[in-house]
């Protein structure tokens, strides 16, 4: 058992590295094709190699701490970051029959887990003894608890439709077809709201007031160096692919191929394709979609972020999980 908890663990510490390595150069290249540029192509053919030099050179960055910092929780909230991002990934089924954990209230542990990374985040703000990592903490704080409401109430929307916490029921409930398609309006709104607020809790552009250059130098992590720097850096790129593979498990089906109804000989062909290669197709797609936002919008002020989750995302949320509550009861979806 504990050979096994060895091997998974390290299987998955090397996927984050290998996903934050993939998603630094993709956020490149998908930001040179929006601004009509090459992008990074010194290092290695196509660039592909300058994400592994900068991972190197963070490697052999100096640590510093500052003198005044509380360097017990300076040093501890990188690892709270990083360990939050990492449970996340337990429950989600990647493919038929691989996941790491199958647990019946799935949906309700990645949110109760992902909700704990605040509080690294805060930790981080406080411990660096800065105004500027404070005042960016403190924004990420409020931005994070208000999103994950919305973020919330449209997961619940699928969960009502599917009857189901477990991740693996919900995608098997999609095998007639995806919630997206077949849950009528309600699961295309819980859907745009989910994006929505998955990129605000990701601190990402234009939501990234947690770490406004223009503003706060670097935010909550403005004081950290070296690999506590990309402890940070790697989480952020991890809880992106995890927003993304919930929402591709949720609404487009996970793993589950391209199902039309009862449409066998359609539905037949759609299962030669690996169900993995369904998974990362469909999770990569969304991502390319939070980084599309990034270089389309400019960043919110604080107070339009949250008259965008108040006076918007909430009410219409709320609308929504009673709209579909009717539908459940009345049996109208497909």
């Amino acid at each position: 058992m504990l050979l096994e908890f060895v091997i998974v663990g390290t299987c998955v510490l090397g996927m984050c590295v290998f996903l934050a390595i993939v998603f630094v150069y993709m956020e490149r290249k998908v930001a040179a094709f929006m601004q009509i540029r090459i992008g990074p192509n010194r290092v290695g053919p196509k660039g592909v190699l300058q994400a592994v030099a900068d991972v190197l050179k963070l490697l052999l960055k100096e640590g510093i701490t500052p003198q005044a910092s509380d360097k017990f929780l300076f040093n501890f909230a990188p690892f709270i970051v990083m360990v939050v991002a990492m449970l996340a990934l337990a429950p989600i089924p990647f493919a038929l029959g691989l996941q790491m954990y199958d647990i019946n209230i799935g949906v309700f542990y990645i949110s109760a887990v992902s909700s704990i990374s605040v509080i690294g985040i805060l930790m981080a703000g406080w411990a660096s003894n800065s105004k500027y990592s404070l005042l960016g903490a403190m924004r990420s704080g409020a931005q994070i608890v208000s999103y994950e409401l919305s973020a919330g109430l449209s997961v619940i929307v699928i969960v009502a439709l599917a009857g189901s916490m477990s991740l693996g029921d919900i995608v098997e409930s999609q095998r007639t077809g995806w919630w997206i398609f077949k849950g009528h309006i309600p699961a295309i709104i819980a859907f745009v709201i989910f994006i929505i607020a998955g990129t605000a809790e990701l601190n990402r552009a234009p939501f990234d007031m947690a770490e406004a250059e223009s503003e706060l130098t670097a935010g909550f992590h403005t004081e950290y160096t070296g690999m506590r720097f990309a402890m940070f850096f790697m989480a952020e790129y991890v809880n992106m692919f995890t927003v993304c593979a919930v929402g591709a498990t949720l609404f487009l089906g996970g793993w589950m191929p391209f199902h039309v109804g009862h449409f066998e000989s359609f539905n037949h062909i759609m299962d030669f394709i690996p169900s993995v290669v369904w998974f990362f197709g469909k999770t990569f797609f969304l991502i390319f979609v939070i980084m599309w936002f990034r270089w389309t919008f400019p960043r919110l002020r604080i107070d339009q972020l949250l008259t965008l989750e108040w006076k918007y995302l909430m009410p219409v949320s709320l609308a929504n999980m009673i709209l579909v509550a009717l539908i459940v009861i009345m049996k109208w979806h497909f």
